[in-house]
């Protein structure tokens, strides 16, 4: 078979970022927004596959069904790892379908987290995860109540802060995950400095670097479910085993902290599930899950969202109120910055 491989930058060919999309809509996928890079296998000038990086996630891949068979997903996938290799990229994520689960072991890739018969979370080592968690267990610290929060803070506020006090007031320590990817309005690097910033003089808390097993909403792939309610429950299943199962008993975790959601319905069903999820019975101990009413004031709960939209007003006044002194530093010359690059 004359099959050939072309490497694609989506962002700088939108017609060949059309025709990529068009090919996966034939196959009930899409290309989703933050795909990068994709490979594309033609056979006499027609698209028969094609598969995308996203960070360090492959998704998008796809083989047209009459060359199924024919070991056109491998050579996609070996090449879509060259790619991402060649680019310092070596712990490789993908989101799959269970039953794909085993093309994709022919590639090295191992399952760790799994949302019934809808969705599976692979990556490319059997031993990266548990040698995480072993690194986690070096941070754990003596006590019966040992919490956690898992936070965004796009970007920290007094809300924030407030979640914080008052989760390692009920605490005898605290672990603060943040998530890591640069899908958020302010970058993973500004939101860590931010919060080490907000969260000084609380002394029962340990500050964990981002990563790749504290899953974002925003960069979770949907494109092989159809309905979102499927996508959104899918993540929350992935997202909280691994938390359940892996990191949580690294670190002795009995309970986790969340701010109650007035405004956002779907944080406010995650906070659901979350307490389904961790709270069932189960092969690792349950997790209690802890919802604190969100602090409120200028009429209003304080929120990231709220920041955000009063940041691209440039209402300083009206922020003052809702974030520590180094977050509103941050925001102005943030601005000062923008207005001069403008």
């Amino acid at each position: 078979m004359n099959l050939i491989l072309k490497r694609i930058a989506l962002q700088k060919d939108p017609g060949r970022r059309d025709a990529i999309d068009a090919f996966l809509r034939q196959h009930q996928l899409s290309l989703e927004a933050d795909c990068e890079l994709a490979i594309v296998a033609e056979y006499g000038q027609r698209i028969v596959g094609c598969g995308a990086i996203a960070g360090c996630v492959l998704k998008c891949i796809a083989v047209d069904p009459s060359l199924q068979g024919e070991g056109v997903s491998l050579k996609l996938l070996t090449e879509l790892m060259t790619q991402a290799y060649e680019l310092g990229r070596s712990e490789l994520f993908l989101f799959t379908k269970p039953y794909n689960a085993a093309m994709f072991s022919c590639a090295g890739f191992w399952p760790i987290a799994r949302a019934g018969n809808r969705a599976v979370l692979m990556e490319n080592s059997r031993e990266r995860l548990a040698r995480y968690c072993r690194q986690l267990a070096m941070y754990r610290q003596p006590g019966d109540k040992i919490g956690a929060i898992v936070m965004n803070a796009n970007p920290f506020t007094l809300g924030h802060r407030w979640l914080v006090e008052q989760a390692a007031r009920q605490c005898d320590w605290l672990h603060l995950f943040v998530v890591k990817e640069d899908a958020s309005f302010f970058s993973y690097q500004d939101r860590v400095a931010l919060i080490e910033q907000g969260i000084a003089g609380i002394d029962n808390v340990t500050l964990h670097p981002g990563s790749a097993y504290v899953i974002s909403r925003a960069t979770f792939p949907g494109y092989f479910l159809k309905d979102k309610g499927v996508v959104d429950d899918c993540y929350c299943q992935i997202d909280l085993q691994l938390f359940r199962e892996r990191l949580a008993p690294a670190l002795h975790i009995t309970h986790r902290f969340v701010g109650n959601e007035p405004l956002c319905p779907l944080t406010r069903n995650y906070n659901k599930r979350m307490k389904q999820l961790l709270e069932a019975p189960g092969e690792t101990p349950s997790i209690t899950v802890v919802e604190l009413e969100r602090v409120e004031k200028e009429g209003g709960p304080i929120s990231a969202s709220r920041v955000r939209k009063l940041y691209k007003e440039r209402q300083w006044s009206a922020i003052a109120p809702l974030v520590p002194a180094g977050t509103l530093s941050y925001l102005m010359h943030r601005a000062e910055r923008e207005q001069q690059t403008a």
